[in-house]
């Protein structure tokens, strides 16, 4: 059967019938790009010796034994 799945003029119906929702909690600040990210990362882990990732998680308490 030739031809497209659907009309054009039906495209994007359901996103536009969706509610906005504002992020809470975790999600609630807009995430940094990867590229960012993994910057911040190598300069905390191998200029400042530091742990990288979340302060009171069970990685950081082994990188404070190892020290």
């Amino acid at each position: 059967m030739p031809g497209s799945h659907g009309s054009l003029t039906k495209a994007g119906k359901v996103k536009m019938q969706t509610p906005k929702i504002e992020r809470t909690g975790v999600n609630s600040s807009p995430k940094k790009p990867p590229r960012v990210r993994y910057k911040d990362l190598y300069k905390k882990r191998f200029k400042e010796g530091k742990y990288g990732g979340q302060p009171d998680s069970i990685g950081a308490k082994r990188a404070k034994y190892k020290k």
